[in-house]
């Protein structure tokens, strides 16, 4: 064998390079597989990816056309001749939708300038955009601040997906991403890119409550975006990004920085010139920004006519479409409709500023509080406090029947502080209290058209309104109406039905309830027998009570009161007495006793009060017309007239002569309940009708106060309410006739009859003719005979005197009639008791 230096060497040799080429293969190997590894997970990562993206995409919701319009849209109140007067929003709901075409081209120009450059190029996707946003963030040390979404990607994000500011994890922020560029690109499939634009301009966030270019247009310059000029428009775009940041009014510098930027860009991509884009640049826009927003800027609350307005639509709403009341609301506050109401803007500033003097009818103004009260103690417990609280403590210490009624606000808040004194606060309790004066006593009024049952004014107090749907005491607080009952309940059925006339004899004299209590007059005087005319001037209670029990009945009554659209009666007062004075268990809405006399000025038909007219959806269709109110007849027209002609003569020489026009005929009926509580005037004219309510909310008495001012305020605003129309009388309807009356007998009169005119129904004149009044002469005396002398008549009564039970004296009478003769001054009201008797059936007063 060679075992020689040379030969080993080789042989190391060739066992040294097998060992290196398998160590080589080794190697090969383990990098195959090492690529094919990572080519395997790169394969399963994408497979994964499509899987999740697939997952992602199939849970996308189903989105058309429609979905990704703007919801929400601000409505409208109009008056009856097409003056907005009021808006109806929400925080979700401040839009004016406005067509691509109603919108300057600058407008739209400028969004896509700074949002989506390439938006007239791309599909829904900007490919380009996410590329850059994604260089931009990783050299940015992943910090990822730009954004490349495409308009049509906002556009759905805010309407298809408005939560995404509460997502918390990268998860949902990419799955929402995901499913905004799959819906984008089916959403660029159906829309135009002018359509996708309109959309986006009437969505988008555009700063202090607004939502879409009309609403910020408005806000920001007060004027219809489509008279917006170019820096104007540019001031809008400059928002979008960041409302809040950009907002033009409270950091107009920013915004400023940001509107640069939008011109800049409009400049570059063509779409103004050098000319406008220099104009725009030197404009001091941000001086009228702010002088606008402070003048737009309205955080008053609803008016009142507002507030019964929107019940009345929740009402129908749910009445006549179905809705429930979340939805009825919902509708009104983000739906875009256009309501037509019934208000007179002209007749409402009238009643509002007359409401406003009243104070000058008063001799006195005092103050009601509400209050509440809640102590956080240190201890972390609360301590609640009410008004009925502090209302005990002051009438325990202070023996007050009223005791949250006070002679000026520093009383009040004198007495609060001293209420909190006995409460044990501590240096580090805190303390929550709500308080809330108002002046006092207090005022409603409701004036309608009679014929139309539109009403034209309402005013639910007086005083400053600082929330809206608050206490409205003309549609939403219910009060005895004294003797204005006396018409509905008693002399309407009576007259009607009943066989009586005007001239119809009623005795006054003692009389009780069937309780065995006593029926008192307000003068606390009986005046005999008297007539139904008379009863009504005067306003006699025990003529009321015993016509309602002894001729109409109680229950015949009480459903007169329904037919009239009293809704508050009670099973107890079907069968009370004390209707006839008004006493009922829940007193009266102002509204619906201004309707009841509204049905007699119209001749007896009662027509449903309304306070809108016609409603439009936010497409212009008609989704509730409400044009022609229900009607029905409660009385018929001769005695609807026969009522009305006794009224004037209350209004003219009775009770209610406080209210007595300059140049307008008038009827109606004064009321007062137990103590003055309630002060009331329900009267109308041949062109509207209107009710005057006063009182003090916690019912306190105005025995003291002077018994007319609601009175002269109902004659301070019809007068105004009347200026340059035409006096004309009542109608007489030709179911009416005159006839000569016995004043003594209520008979038609004969010639020896002291006599008067009066109306009556056509088929409830008289046919009996009175018997005479013959009076024997005295037996002649024996002495000479005694002539008179020359040039002397027998004493008559004068031409057109007055005559107890109502007319004109025709005929002269030896005997003069039982019942007193009218004074020729009419009795005012001033202090009167009770009208509304103590009854069993009738409300504690």
């Amino acid at each position: 064998m060679n075992y020689g230096k040379n030969n080993l060497s080789r042989r190391k040799k060739k066992i040294s390079s097998k060992k290196k080429m398998q160590k080589k293969r080794v190697g090969v190997r383990l990098f195959k597989a090492v690529i094919v590894s990572l080519l395997l997970l790169c394969v399963i990562g994408v497979a994964g990816a499509g899987v999740f993206a697939y997952q992602i995409i199939q849970n996308t919701p189903e989105v058309t056309a429609e979905d990704i319009m703007p919801q929400g849209y601000t409505s409208f109140i109009v008056d009856q001749n097409g003056n907005q007067i009021e808006r109806l929003n929400d925080s979700s709901s401040n839009r004016v939708y406005r067509t691509y075409d109603q919108i300057p081209e600058y407008m739209a120009h400028a969004f896509v300038a700074i949002e989506d450059e390439r938006f007239y190029e791309h599909n829904g996707i900007d490919l380009q955009g996410i590329i850059r946003a994604g260089v931009i963030g990783i050299t940015n040390g992943f910090n990822f601040t730009e954004g490349a979404s495409t308009l049509t990607q906002q556009l759905i994000k805010n309407n298809v997906f408005p939560d995404f500011v509460n997502e918390e994890t990268l998860f949902d922020r990419v799955e929402r991403k995901l499913q905004e560029q799959y819906l984008a690109l089916q959403i660029e499939k159906d829309l135009s890119k002018e359509e996708i634009l309109e959309a986006y301009m009437n969505t988008i966030n555009l700063g202090q409550g607004c939502l879409g270019v009309q609403a910020a247009s408005t806000r920001y310059f007060n004027k219809n975006v489509s008279d917006l000029t170019l820096s104007e428009c540019a001031v809008i775009a400059a928002i979008t990004q960041n409302p809040t940041r950009y907002d033009p009014v409270k950091n107009p510098d920013d915004n400023a920085e940001r509107r640069q930027r939008v011109l800049d860009n409009m400049l570059e991509q063509g779409y103004i010139s050098q000319q406008e884009y220099d104009e725009a640049v030197a404009d001091n826009v941000y001086d009228r920004i702010l002088e606008t927003a402070a003048a737009t800027t309205n955080d008053e609350p609803y008016s009142y006519f507002v507030d019964a307005l929107i019940e009345q639509l929740v009402n129908d709403l749910m009445t006549e479409k179905g809705y429930s009341e979340a939805q009825a609301y919902n509708l009104i506050y983000s739906g875009g409709l256009t309501i037509t109401a019934t208000q007179d803007s002209e007749i409402q500033k009238i009643c509002d500023e007359e409401v406003a003097d009243v104070g000058d009818y008063l001799s006195v103004t005092e103050y009601g509080l509400e209050y509440a009260l809640t102590i956080h103690r240190e201890d972390g417990t609360a301590e609640n406090y009410s008004q009925e609280q502090l209302a005990s403590y002051i009438r325990d210490k202070y023996d007050d029947d009223y005791p949250l009624v006070f002679s000026s606000e520093d009383a009040a808040n004198e007495m609060i502080a001293e209420y909190k004194s006995t409460l044990n606060i501590g240096e580090n309790d805190t303390v929550d209290e709500n308080i809330n004066l108002t002046l006092q006593p207090q005022v409603s009024v409701v004036l309608m058209d009679q014929y139309t049952g539109q009403v034209k004014a309402i005013v639910g107090g007086r005083g400053e309104k600082k929330t809206s749907l608050s206490l409205n005491r003309a549609t939403g607080s219910t009060r005895q109406p004294g003797s204005c009952f006396k018409i509905l309940s008693t002399y309407a059925p009576a007259l009607n039905e009943c066989g009586m006339n005007l001239s119809s004899p009623i005795v006054d004299e003692y009389y009780e309830y069937k309780t065995g209590q006593e029926v008192r007059n307000w003068d606390l005087t009986h005046v005999g027998t008297t007539n139904m005319r008379y009863a009504i001037e005067h306003s006699i209670n025990v003529c009321a009570v015993r016509t309602l029990t002894e001729v109409v009945g109680e229950e015949k009554g009480f459903e007169y009161l329904e037919n009239f659209g009293i809704t508050t009666l009670t099973d107890e007062d079907r069968t009370s007495q004390a209707k006839a004075l008004g006493g009922i268990t829940n007193g009266v809405y102002n509204i619906e006793l201004t309707a009841a006399y509204a049905a007699i000025a119209n001749g007896g038909t009662y027509t449903e009060p309304i306070l809108y007219t016609q409603v439009l959806d936010h497409d212009g269709n008609v989704l509730l017309d409400n044009s022609t109110p229900d009607t029905h007849e409660v009385i018929k027209e001769s005695t609807a007239y026969l009522l009305t002609n006794a009224m004037e003569d209350v209004i003219n020489q009775g009770t209610g002569t406080s209210a007595r026009l300059d140049n307008m005929h008038a009827a109606g009926k004064t009321g007062t309940t137990n103590s003055s509580t309630d002060l009331w005037l329900a009267a109308y004219t041949p062109y509207y009708t209107a009710s005057v309510w006063g009182g003090y909310d916690s019912n306190k008495p105005m025995e003291n106060l002077s018994q007319s001012w609601h009175s002269r305020l109902w004659k301070a605003i019809m007068d105004k309410v009347h200026e340059g129309l035409e006096d004309k009388e009542f109608e007489v309807p030709s179911s009416v006739v005159e006839a000569s009356i016995c004043s003594e007998t209520g008979l038609l009169a004969v010639s020896s009859c002291p006599s008067y005119t009066d109306y009556f129904a056509e088929e409830n004149v008289p046919t009996q003719s009175c018997s005479g009044h013959y009076v024997e002469p005295e037996p002649e005396e024996e002495a000479v005979e005694e002539t008179p002398e020359e040039g002397t008549t027998e004493e008559v009564p004068a031409e057109g005197a007055t005559d107890p039970n109502g007319g004109t004296v025709e005929t002269p009478s030896t005997e003069q009639p039982v019942t007193p003769e009218t004074p020729a001054e009419p009795p005012v009201e001033e202090t009167p008791p009770a009208e509304t008797p103590t009854d069993p059936a009738a409300p504690a007063q």
